[in-house]
């Protein structure tokens, strides 16, 4: 089976939570588990396998991989940062903030740098922290009121 004992573990822990005519609801939770699994980034394979345990489409799994940015389908960098850019953070200069980054790895958003160590993001919609905006994430850790010389500051400090 291409999901690993691990993973199905994952998956069951979720379905647990919902009732049986309900299994498509731990999707999300699935995806998670599967790319996981699979270095950060899900396979068709992988999501034919996702959809055939939790009992649902292939479609409909693929729909839901493509819709959330917290899924991947090519491999990516290990270390992800994404840059909100949606209004609040637009208007206190997040334009500057994706400008800084992307010159100082080299790359531009939806890219990874070269050596696969950083997956620089394609452009947020929203990351939930409009008070301080702008606002960057780094493997899901809020870095807020921003400015371009500290978002390459905590560039610098990745290891």
């Amino acid at each position: 089976m291409i999901l690993t004992e691990h993973t199905r573990h994952e998956i069951n822990h979720w379905l647990e939570k919902f009732p049986p005519d309900r299994r498509r609801s731990a999707v999300i939770a699935a995806l998670r588990a599967a790319q996981h699994q699979n270095n950060g980034y899900l396979t068709t394979e992988l999501m034919d396998a996702v959809a055939e345990y939790v009992g649902m489409p292939a479609i409909q799994v693929y729909e839901i991989a493509s819709f959330y940015s917290m899924f991947e389908t090519k491999p990516v960098g290990r270390i992800h940062i994404s840059v909100c850019t949606n209004i609040s953070c637009m208007l206190c200069g997040a334009d500057k903030i994706v400008a800084a980054v992307e010159r100082r790895l080299g790359i531009s958003t939806g890219e990874s740098t070269p050596d696969g160590r950083i997956y620089l993001k394609r452009e947020e919609e929203c990351l939930a922290a409009c008070n301080n905006a702008p606002m960057m994430m780094v493997d899901h850790v809020y870095h807020e009121n921003l400015t371009p010389e500290s978002a390459v500051k905590i560039l610098d400090g990745l290891e």
